[in-house]
């Protein structure tokens, strides 16, 4: 079943991945540098606020309906209403907040208002919880890409007459909220029926008192995933948000990859926790090792390729996010890592660290940021990203004894060049 499971992720991420990105490439050249820098920093300022609505609750979820199937649908439905609460809270900090922030740009008011709805419906998402921790994805495959394939079309048709930039706002909020209904149609059909999901004030403190390292952890790796892009407009203006945009999306398509992974293989990694610890650190050895070389595998010659790339997809409007994405390329090996070490903590209940480290992560981004854009723009938002991210996924781990294992076996697979070597007998 996990095999399975993993097949029907891989198809799902590879068709977004592929018409995502060819879409993305069209709606890049249609609206250039500049306008597209505004949609990716609405897309981004929306994003600072947006874990707010999860509340950090999808791996708590998910591992509280393993162990407990017998709660599923009191679990389900209290993070429905926890999720809904979070969604209107976060809506509301996102447009008080782009008022203080962008008080005279209106343009990019609209944008934040249309995009930051998205957060309303927050709590269509245990739906998604319920079917990943059943290994039964392929029912998410249905309903998300079929919303995805019809509204890349309207993208496209929005391009064909000339739309405004405004329209693929609500193209984009559209497709979010036709998945959100379906998802819930879905769960009827295949899993609990959303009506008999029941609300518990005792479960909402479990999961809120589970949670909360989580959530604050989440925020601070929104703030350092995105907060270079939302310092490039403050600073500098949309062109360098647009040329910086192009290299991230590239960089950042090509995290379905562990998260795939990871989701399938989640309640067999907290299976093996709880019948060997020798099983476990193996099972986390050999996704580490797997992780280093997927990653490396792509990080390599990509960095040596990046400008023709660019030039290739987006134009030579775009140029200058050649050297850009042959720096933030290499931020991947380091998410690739973190997302697996980041489900190892919710297993092991230290989702303390978790915080912690993302903390850390975020502060030294945004310093970073603050040093290194006046002087690089673009490039330098690069730099802060890879820095911030050694730090956060790797660093980090070597500073506490409970996550000192996982700094070494991260060590052991980035080691793998003199693993290689080894093996063949070459000293």
């Amino acid at each position: 079943m996990i095999v399975e499971n993993i097949s029907w992720l891989f198809f799902d991420k590879i068709l977004r991945m592929g018409i995502g990105l060819l879409v993305g490439v069209w709606i890049a050249r249609y609206l250039g540098p500049e306008q597209f820098g505004l949609l990716s920093y609405a897309t981004a300022f929306v994003g600072l606020f947006s874990p707010i609505a999860g509340l950090g609750l999808q791996g708590i979820v998910m591992r509280d309906i393993v162990r407990e199937p017998g709660g599923k649908k009191e679990t389900l439905g209290t993070t429905a209403l926890l999720q809904a609460t979070g969604g209107l809270l976060a809506y509301g900090l996102t447009l008080g907040t782009i008022y203080l922030v962008r008080p005279d740009d209106s343009i990019v008011k609209a944008l934040v208002a249309i995009l930051g709805s998205v957060t309303l419906v927050k709590a269509s998402e245990v739906a998604v919880y319920w079917f990943e921790s059943q290994l039964l994805s392929k029912y998410i495959v249905w309903v998300q890409n079929g919303c995805f394939l019809v509204f890349a079309a309207i993208k496209l048709v929005l391009i064909k007459i000339n739309a405004q930039l405004t329209y693929f706002a609500w193209a984009i909020l559209g497709e979010t909220l036709v998945a959100a209904l379906l998802m819930l149609v879905m769960l009827g059909l295949r899993g609990p029926r959303p009506r008999q999901l029941r609300i518990s004030l005792a479960r909402a403190k479990v999961l809120l008192s589970d949670s909360w390292p989580l959530f604050l952890s989440g925020i601070f790796i929104v703030i350092y995933m995105k907060i270079d892009q939302i310092m490039l407009g403050q600073l500098l203006g949309g062109e360098a948000v647009g040329i910086y945009s192009v290299a991230v999306r590239i960089s950042e398509v090509w995290g379905f990859i562990p998260m795939m992974i990871v989701a399938s293989v989640f309640p067999a990694i907290i299976a093996a926790k709880e019948s060997s610890e020798t099983h476990y650190y193996q099972r986390l050895q050999q996704l580490y090792d797997m992780f280093v070389w997927l990653s490396v595998g792509v990080a390599l010659p990509m960095t040596f390729l990046s400008k023709p790339i660019v030039v290739l997809l987006f134009g030579d409007a775009f140029a200058e996010s050649g050297p850009v994405l042959a720096i933030h390329i290499w931020t991947t090996v380091f998410i690739f890592l973190g997302v697996l070490s980041g489900k190892c903590l919710i297993i092991e209940e230290l989702q303390l660290l978790a915080l912690k480290r993302n903390l850390f992560g975020a502060t030294a981004n945004i310093g970073l940021n603050f040093v290194m854009i006046p002087y690089f723009h673009a490039l330098g938002a690069a730099i802060a990203s890879l820095a911030s991210c050694a730090i956060a996924y790797y660093a980090m781990d070597a500073f506490d004894p409970r996550t000192r294992p996982a700094f070494k076996q991260k060590t052991q697979a980035m080691l793998f060049f003199w693993n290689i070597k080894t093996h063949n007998g070459i000293k």
